[in-house]
């Protein structure tokens, strides 16, 4: 079976959907495409973002979901007046607004949803 041309799905627990659908629909501006009390899903540029519940989170210390986004500073601006904060890491040379620029130039920022899910923004490098 070859998956190449078979669109993603991608999950992330929650352990209260009504407050994940908050947070992906209203903060983050993703479009509701199926709601039920096992899942809300949502389109994301056209891949599917499903967030399932369960009863409780196992934390993943990685990212779970990212985002490429043309400018990372725009990004992070208007998602930080939306009440997003952005991650701060021990040993990492992140700029005033949290961003880390990677051996490729990629710039990335690190941020959770409500249930502590990391979520992430790159910039591509030159």
């Amino acid at each position: 079976m070859v998956l190449t041309g078979a669109p993603l799905i991608a999950f992330a627990p929650s352990t209260d959907l009504a407050r994940s659908r908050a947070f992906y629909e209203d903060v983050l501006g993703l479009r509701v495409v199926e709601d039920s009390s096992f899942a809300v899903a949502f389109d994301a540029h056209g891949t599917r973002v499903r967030i399932t519940a369960v009863e409780q989170r196992v934390a993943a210390p990685y990212t779970v979901l990212g985002w490429f986004v043309p400018d990372i500073a725009d990004a992070i601006d208007a998602l930080a007046a939306r009440g997003v904060a952005f991650n701060r890491y021990d040993g990492m040379d992140q700029d005033e607004r949290g961003v880390w620029q990677s051996p490729s130039g990629a710039r990335i920022a690190w941020f959770e949803d409500p249930d502590g899910n990391v979520l992430s923004l790159t910039q591509r490098g030159r």
